[in-house]
C-alpha cells in the first residue's frame, strides 16, 4: 500500500531554513536589542545583560522562576519528530539554567492553506510526549495561520536563585565539558537538500538534558548553557566574554555525530554555521582549518549543555583561561 499523503509530506520544503539555524544571526540580534532595557528590579536574577538561556526572577528566598520561549521552522521531515525536537529545543533553555520545568505552551504558526490539520496535530503529538517525558504539563497555547510552518513553546520553570547556572559566572582553572556530540546542524542540511534520514541525529535532538543539568548542579557547577543556533564557537564565546574569561577549545577531543564530516566535505554547511564563524572570528585565533571550524561552529538545534566544570557523561573539550587577547582560542 502506498504511504499516505502526509506521510509523504517533506515539510523542511516548506521552510527556508531549518530549525535553530534560522535564528537570527547572533550579531545582529545584539544589534537589535542593544539599549533595550526593562523596569529595573533587584529580584531580576537573569535579564538581558549577557543573552542567557532563560530569564530568571527572585520570588521568595529559595525559589527563582524561570521563563523561556523557542520556536522554529521544521528541522525534519517527519512531523512528529519535529514536534518533539523543537519541544526538547524549549526544554533545554530551562535545564541550562539548573532549573525544573513546570509548565508549558505551544506556540504555533501553520500554513493553513498549504498543509493539512492532521500534520499539526501530529506536530502538537510530538511536542506532548516529550514534555509529558519530562513531566511538564502543557496547557495550551497559542496558534495563527502563517505562511511557514513554525512550532515551539514557552516554558515556565524554577529553580534555587542561589543554585543557578548562568552563562557569567565561568571561572578559569575550569575544564569545559560537553554533553552531546555536534553536527546535527549540517546533518539536518543533507536531510532537507537530499531527504536521508539520520535517526542518530534525531534521537540526539529529542534527548532531554535534564540528566546533565541535575549532575551539573550536584557536582557544583554554576557556569552553563546549552548549545544550540550559534553553534559552540558561538555559545561558548558568549559565556567566555560574560565571564571575562578565555575560552581554549581542543579540537580533536570534540564528539561529532557519524556522517557530519564527510557531509561538511560534500558542501552540505547550513548558512547559519557559516554566520556563525564569521560573527566569533574577530575574537577567535585559531590552528585548525576552515573545515574544523566550521563545525565547531555548526548551527545545532537541541544541543547538549556546555559546563565549567566535569560531570559524568560530559566530554571534556578544554578549559577556561585567564582572560588575554582573544576570547576564543582553538588549538
Amino acid at each position: 500500500m502506498d504511504a499516505s499523503p502526509i506521510a509523504k509530506t517533506r515539510l523542511t520544503q516548506y521552510a527556508h531554513g531549518g530549525g535553530c539555524a534560522c535564528k537570527i544571526p547572533p550579531g545582529e540580534l545584539e544589534d537589535m536589542v542593544r539599549g533595550l532595557t526593562g523596569i529595573p528590579d533587584a529580584d531580576l536574577l537573569v535579564g538581558l545583560d549577557d543573552g542567557d538561556d532563560a530569564a530568571a526572577v527572585r520570588i521568595t528566598d529559595g525559589l527563582a522562576v524561570l521563563a523561556t520561549a523557542d520556536f522554529f521552522t521544521p528541522v525534519v521531515d517527519d512531523a512528529y519528530d519535529w514536534g518533539r525536537i523543537a519541544a526538547a529545543n524549549a526544554l533545554s533553555d530551562i535545564y541550562a539554567m539548573g532549573g525544573r520545568p513546570v509548565l508549558a505552551v505551544n506556540l504555533l504558526g501553520w500554513p493553513r492553506d498549504r498543509l493539512p490539520a492532521e500534520l499539526a496535530a501530529e506536530v502538537l503529538r510530538g511536542g506532548l510526549d516529550v514534555a509529558r517525558v519530562a513531566a511538564c504539563p502543557v496547557a495550551g497555547g497559542h496558534s495563527i495561520d502563517d505562511p511557514e510552518p513554525k512550532y515551539g513553546m514557552a516554558v515556565t520553570g524554577v529553580a534555587d536563585p542561589d543554585r543557578l547556572l548562568r552563562n557569567d559566572a565561568g571561572r578559569a582553572g575550569l575544564p569545559l565539558s560537553l554533553t552531546k556530540p555536534l553536527g546535527v546542524g549540517i546533518l539536518n542540511n543533507r536531510h532537507k537538500a537530499t531527504g536521508e534520514s539520520f535517526p542518530e541525529a534525531v534521537a540526539s535532538m529529542v534527548a532531554l538534558n535534564d540528566v546533565a543539568s541535575r549532575e551539573a548542579l550536584a557536582a557544583g557547577v554554576r557556569a552553563a548553557t546549552d548549545v544550540t543556533g550559534f553553534g559552540l564557537l558561538g555559545h561558548l564565546f558568549k559565556l567566555a566574554r560574560a565571564s571575562g574569561v578565555t575560552a581554549v577549545v581542543d579540537a580533536a577531543a570534540v564528539p561529532y555525530l557519524e556522517g557530519a564530516r564527510s557531509s561538511l566535505a560534500e558542501g552540505f554547511v547550513p548558512g547559519g554555521s557559516r554566520r556563525n564563524l564569521d560573527w566569533v572570528r574577530p575574537h577567535l585565533d585559531a590552528s585548525v582549518d576552515l573545515d574544523e571550524l566550521l563545525l565547531l561552529a555548526d548551527a545545532q538545534t537541541s544541543g547538549g549543555l556546555l559546563v565549567a566544570g566535569e560531570i559524568p557523561g560530559g566530554t571534556v573539550i578544554g578549559e577556561l583561561v585567564p582572560r588575554d587577547e582573544h576570547v576564543l582560542r582553538v588549538r
